[in-house]
């Protein structure tokens, strides 16, 4: 049974952009000689963060692998206007025009984020629909087993016409995964409810619980 959640990569997208913005702060300081040094430990997790990323493309929604991409994108341009900066600052060169670059540089991103970003949703809202079979949101697993054994059923279903094996899921072991689940989801993540979706990935029945905030 794979159970995932895309609220990891979610949170580790947006550190990346915070990240990527206070890459940016700290070297308009180190140029402006507010700072001493160069930011080097945020470009090391940003190089790490874009390493991790492009290894395990395959792994994102079409949207996270939309966003990755254009914060990537936006990374490897700052990166080319610091690496410039530096070397003029080295060389003993004065540039007034780090800030003004910077600035076209974003406001490039944003214009083309705003243009694309919806397209992006509604695409991969699409392709979601056509995938998905059933979902429901527990919130109280120990009340609502109406919820969990309807949950069960259409999972059942599902993989019984995709034609995989259904021999180990018994009912009682589906409510009491459910529980323990939902309760450790609303632990961890701080949530009250989570959405189970039952749907086809690659040709595969996959249950995935989903924190709703």
């Amino acid at each position: 049974m794979a159970v995932t959640t895309t609220t990891a990569i979610d949170e580790e997208l947006n550190q990346f952009e915070k990240d990527i913005r206070q890459l940016k702060i700290e070297y308009e300081q180190y140029f402006g000689g507010g700072r001493k040094r160069p930011p080097t430990d945020i470009e090391w997790r940003l190089e790490l963060m874009a390493k991790r990323y492009a290894e395990r493309s395959g792994e994102l929604k079409f949207g996270q692998r939309f966003r990755y991409n254009n914060l990537s994108q936006t990374y490897a341009k700052y990166k080319d206007v610091f690496r410039k900066r530096l070397q003029q600052k080295e060389e003993g060169k004065v540039s007034r025009h780090f800030g003004s670059a910077a600035k076209k540089i974003e406001a490039e991103r944003a214009q083309k984020h705003a243009e694309t970003r919806s397209k992006a949703d509604a695409a991969e809202a699409k392709g979601q629909a056509e995938n998905t079979l059933f979902r429901v949101v527990c919130s109280k697993p120990e009340q609502e087993a109406d919820k969990i054994t309807k949950l069960y059923e259409a999972f059942l279903e599902a993989k019984q016409k995709a034609g995989e094996d259904t021999i180990k899921f018994t009912r009682s072991n589906f409510h009491e995964f459910v529980m323990k689940k939902t309760k450790d989801l609303q632990k961890t993540k701080n949530c009250k409810d989570v959405e189970y979706v039952v749907e086809v990935t690659e040709g595969h029945v996959k249950l995935k619980a989903l924190v709703k905030t």
